[in-house]
């Protein structure tokens, strides 16, 4: 049956995307907001004007620009940025680990309390992999028209390579953006271990909707780090990092090597918007009606770090 939410959401997403706006739904206060975008006047200016595009492609998009800005918010001189970006996104820092931060980054990549986030305890229900505005497909095909045309959201343009992306094709896809705003750790969904890791080179284009409008192949031309993991309940996973305008490095806090354990910390962005793409099998897993619901409502729902997102299909 449709859902008649559907046609609301996606009306109002109309609206406020004209006047250049982000919303978003937020599923654990059940209401649509709209983003307090970071810098969202200079998205705008370098995606949606011509001299702006030009600045995008020669500079900031550029590894040695992202570098550049990193090393100034890892340096003390950018202590001072932290008071005042708590208060303006509102940041609860009761939720996070007590800490003297002696720079921005210290503070971008802050911890949550451990009993702040939890994943799912029985083993077929699906915890979220990462804190943000998220999109879920339960397969991808080549009609699917959000945040990007679908050649450009396919498991062999993310990964990269035909064979390794062939037992992915048709299977479940969770597309999770994050903020500037948000947490910057990124978590295993599962126990298991890595069969394959590698890298792709590329620029660093924001990843942010506003930029999407303008540039719908972002997601297969940023730099990716990609993690095949081989889980106890959901299949083969095809686990993505991508690095966006900003975001100077990704750091891989696990060793390749050692098995991982259900939401133990994988890794975490330094400064930038970011996102993780996850690929299932075919039938391996789905996920929760209202996230594909949102979706296909054109709306990213916010979930937060272990949240059930979906279960291990039967």
């Amino acid at each position: 049956m449709k859902n008649m939410m559907s046609q609301p959401i996606s009306e109002e997403i109309k609206n406020k995307n004209s006047r250049n706006q982000i919303v978003y739904w937020d599923r654990k206060q059940g209401q649509a907001k709209t983003e307090k975008v970071y810098g969202g006047s200079a998205l705008r200016f370098l995606y949606q004007t011509k001299l702006g595009h030009l600045l995008t492609r020669q500079v900031f998009s550029k590894h040695l620009y992202s570098k550049l800005q990193g090393s100034f918010y890892s340096s003390s001189f950018s202590r001072s940025l932290i008071e005042p970006f708590i208060e303006k996104f509102q940041i609860d820092m009761e939720e996070f680990e007590d800490e003297d931060y002696e720079s921005f980054n210290d503070f971008f990549i802050r911890k949550f309390k451990p009993e702040k986030r939890l994943f799912p305890k029985l083993p077929g229900q699906l915890g979220s992999p990462a804190e943000g505005r998220v999109l879920a497909y339960e397969s991808i095909q080549k009609d699917q028209t959000f945040p990007v045309k679908g050649q450009f959201l396919t498991p062999e343009a993310i990964l990269g390579n035909e064979t390794t992306a062939k037992p992915f094709m048709g299977g479940p896809c969770l597309v999770a953006r994050l903020c500037p705003v948000d947490y910057h750790r990124f978590h295993y969904p599962d126990a298991g271990k890595i069969h394959q890791f590698y890298r792709i080179p590329g620029p660093l284009f924001s990843v942010n909707p506003v930029a999407f409008s303008m540039r719908e192949d972002i997601f297969c031309l940023n730099e990716r780090q990609v993690s095949l993991l081989e889980t106890e309940n959901f299949g083969i996973m095809a686990f993505v990092e991508i690095g966006a305008t900003g975001v100077g490095k990704i750091v891989q806090s696990h060793d390749y090597d050692e098995l991982f354990h259900r939401g133990e910390e994988k890794g975490y962005f330094l400064f930038g918007g970011s996102s993780v793409i996850i690929f299932g099998e075919p039938g391996a897993f789905k996920f929760d009606h209202d996230l594909i619901e949102k979706t296909q409502a054109g709306m990213e729902t916010l979930v937060r770090l272990g949240e059930t997102i979906g279960s291990k299909s039967m």
